[in-house]
């Protein structure tokens, strides 16, 4: 018996071993570095059926951003994967929070939501206004409305906090161009 032929035997085994393992368990292994690690604590992959990898999403905002990028994963699955898959599916069913999941959250700001546009508006939560006293309900209101409308500019017909997609398009806030309409 010569070393070759045990050379040859090894690799033959060693091929054997890679056609044996389950290609979605290698790519559980490596989901979090594939998506990264925010992306991973939203999602967990399902199961593989017919070259489509189904995975679970924390939301349906998670899901629909992640379908736009679907092909940018498959690019990156498929470099690292011994089965080819044609397709990912996202979506909400089939969620389950695990604990790690949990733990990783807590950590994770609101920028890192695929729905976060940059700016936040941040309302103060006050306390139930007691329904004896008019005046504090009144101020409580302004003050809800004023947090609310900080920011925005005023329309120049009725000084009335206005977003400004409004003013783009009519020049005045709504209720001042439906006056104008009626006119």
């Amino acid at each position: 018996m010569s070393f070759k032929s045990v050379n040859n035997i090894l690799d033959v085994l060693k091929n054997q071993a890679k056609w044996q393992e389950d290609p979605f368990q290698n790519l559980l292994d490596s989901w979090s570095q594939i998506v990264g690690k925010v992306v991973a604590t939203h999602t967990q992959p399902l199961y593989i059926k017919q070259g489509i990898l189904w995975v679970a999403t924390s939301s349906a905002a998670w899901a629909q951003n992640l379908t736009f990028e679907r092909q940018n994963l498959l690019v990156k699955l498929n470099d690292l994967s011994l089965a080819p898959l044609l397709d990912i599916r996202f979506s909400t069913s089939g969620w389950k929070r695990q604990k790690k999941h949990n733990e990783v959250n807590q950590n994770l700001s609101p920028s890192h939501h695929p729905s976060y546009i940059g700016r936040q508006i941040k309302l103060e939560s006050s306390t139930k206004p007691k329904k004896d006293n008019p005046q504090k309900v009144f101020q409580d209101w302004g003050t809800t409305i004023k947090m609310r409308s900080r920011g925005l500019s005023l329309c120049p017909q009725c000084n009335c906090p206005t977003p400004p997609g409004e003013l783009k398009r009519w020049e005045v806030c709504f209720l001042c161009a439906a006056k104008r309409a009626k006119r």
